[in-house]
């Protein structure tokens, strides 16, 4: 299981820094990386946007998708990612990497998908990875999965980048 104190030495290790973007975890997956002696590193920032319209706003999601789609959408973690590392900028130098979240934690359904939908994005360069989950359990429970998915997915796609 990836930790936040392994992401951070794997992104040190490769000079790289993260920015995140998130929804339905709230600045948890920010929060978890901050915690880390020496993150500062590497983590240039977090971005939550909670409320569907912010998503467009802060991080440059296309409006069009949020409108046909809705927020829960494996498109929108895309652009998500995309848009969190160009937006915070370290030494007016994009982030190398963006992490977000969207998703359903409940109580109820968003968007008619079911609570414990949830798509994580990844993003490295001009290459995006978006993980689907369908996660059990309370609000709390599903919060907590999703900060665990994100740190493991960004992880993954640092260690294909280096193959």
């Amino acid at each position: 299981m990836t930790t936040a104190v392994d992401l951070v030495a794997e992104l040190r290790s490769a000079g790289l820094t993260v920015a995140v973007a998130e929804s339905l975890t709230g600045g948890l997956v920010v929060a978890e990386l901050v915690s880390v002696p020496g993150a500062s590193a590497v983590v240039a920032g977090g971005v939550v946007a909670y409320q569907t319209l912010l998503k467009h706003s802060l991080l440059g999601v296309d409006a069009g998708l949020l409108e046909r789609e809705g927020a829960v959408h494996p498109d929108v973690a895309a652009q998500m990612a995309q848009g969190v590392r160009q937006r915070l900028t370290v030494d007016g130098r994009p982030a190398d990497v963006g992490i977000s979240t969207t998703g359903v934690a409940g109580p109820d359904p968003q968007d008619g998908k079911p609570v414990g939908t949830v798509y994580v994005g990844v993003s490295l360069g001009s290459h995006v990875d978006v993980t689907a989950l369908s996660l059990e359990g309370d609000r709390e429970a599903i919060r907590r999965a999703t900060v665990s998915e994100s740190l493991a997915a960004a992880e993954r796609l640092l260690q294909r980048s280096r193959e």
